[in-house]
């Protein structure tokens, strides 16, 4: 029987634990396990290599996205890390411009001294893609949405040009989560994610995960995997599967809440533009109604005024917090040109359409009412 994600959510690599019946998957705090004789074990010999709770966490991810093989990394940077560990030095990467600074950070810093070189192309132009593949390109990077200007790829489409080529697809689905969008489903052959966002829930993991139906990337990246050795404890494990069985009526209410704080921000005369996949304006909504379930809880929003009305507006918050981060229960805003994105030179934000004046929120699953009242006084006072 194929059951619906949000049974899945729940249930999806959760057996009840076969010697006390616990409901919840244990937290099995161990480094290593005994042997029967040397060589013979129960298919668990040492945590960095497997864990009972990491296993049900991996299994219950990979369902979610409806792929065959999850695998868990320390964080959503080592799993990034992990996979541009299978490439060699003169591969090439096409990647989406408008990407999360900590992937840029990886790219430009770190793998491109080590003889990877890298392309950047807007996420929404599909020609662009088609273009910037070279004889040695091995790898397409997707975000979407993109982070943190909220442009929409379309994955069939990006993947239906790479597979002439050979080219592999990563799809990067944290703002959107498996509920609300499956790459694997349009064709890609890896999902990246972000654990310590949606999926976790709550602002108090971190942790990174790389879903696939390809069996030859499954063994590529979990020979990564477990030779550098990146992978998060049981704890973590367990923090995170407590965040998936909600996920479901978590983000219907962060999208939910998301869409009616989109719809105030376009009206008010104090904005400049917003942006988010569920209203008209935004450039890509046709593609978003096509491969997404819902717009997600994301905005990103300029105000009038640049810098300094932007600071008024994000120091004045009441309810929102400003930190960094996304994707837990509370609602949180940010300056993306100063924090989560200050790794990407200026010039290049600029260029990408990053300036001073955007904010971006993640709309938390707070009572509505409370949420509009908090952002319309800031923006009073910006």
């Amino acid at each position: 029987m194929t059951h619906k994600i949000e049974t899945l959510a729940i249930h999806a690599g959760c057996e009840p634990e076969e010697v006390t019946g616990a409901v919840n998957v244990p937290i099995f705090q161990t480094s290593t396990y005994a042997q029967r004789s040397p060589g013979e074990h129960t298919g668990f010999e040492y945590s960095r290599t497997r864990n009972p709770t990491r296993d049900a966490l991996e299994a219950n991810l990979a369902a979610l996205e409806g792929g065959k093989f999850g695998m868990c990394f320390s964080s959503g940077c080592a799993a990034t890390d992990a996979i541009m560990h299978t490439l060699s030095s003169g591969d090439h990467v096409v990647s989406c411009d408008d990407v999360y600074g900590g992937t840029f950070r990886i790219f430009d810093k770190v793998y491109q001294r080590h003889g990877l070189e890298f392309s950047y192309v807007p996420a929404a132009d599909v020609d662009a893609y088609a273009a910037a593949i070279q004889s040695n390109t091995k790898l397409i990077w997707v975000e979407t949405p993109t982070n943190p200007l909220l442009a929409i790829a379309d994955i069939e489409r990006i993947v239906e040009i790479a597979k002439k080529k050979n080219i592999a697809v990563v799809v990067d689905n944290t703002f959107a989560t498996p509920y609300i969008q499956q790459p694997l489903k349009w064709g890609a052959d890896m999902v990246l994610h972000s654990l310590t966002k949606y999926l976790g829930g709550h602002s108090d993991v971190i942790g990174g995960a790389v879903i696939t139906n390809n069996e030859e990337w499954r063994e590529r990246v979990a020979f990564i995997q477990n030779a550098t050795g990146g992978v998060p404890g049981p704890m973590d494990c367990f923090l995170t599967l407590r965040g998936t069985k909600t996920l479901a009526v978590r983000m219907d209410r962060h999208s939910d809440n998301a869409q009616t704080l989109a719809e105030t921000l376009s009206e008010h005369p104090k904005v400049e533009k917003v942006i988010y996949p569920g209203l008209e304006s935004h450039p890509q909504y046709e593609i978003a109604q096509k491969q997404m379930r819902k717009p997600g809880g994301m905005i990103s929003f300029v105000v009038k005024g640049g810098l300094e009305a932007s600071r008024r507006l994000l120091e004045g918050m009441k309810v929102f917090t400003l930190a960094e981060s996304l994707g837990g229960v509370e609602s949180l805003i940010e300056h993306p040109a100063i924090m989560t994105h200050a790794s990407i030179p200026r010039e290049v934000r600029e260029a990408r359409g990053l300036n001073d004046g955007l904010v971006r929120i993640s709309v938390g699953i707070e009572h509505i009412d409370d949420l509009t009242d908090d952002l319309l006084a800031a923006l009073d006072r910006a």
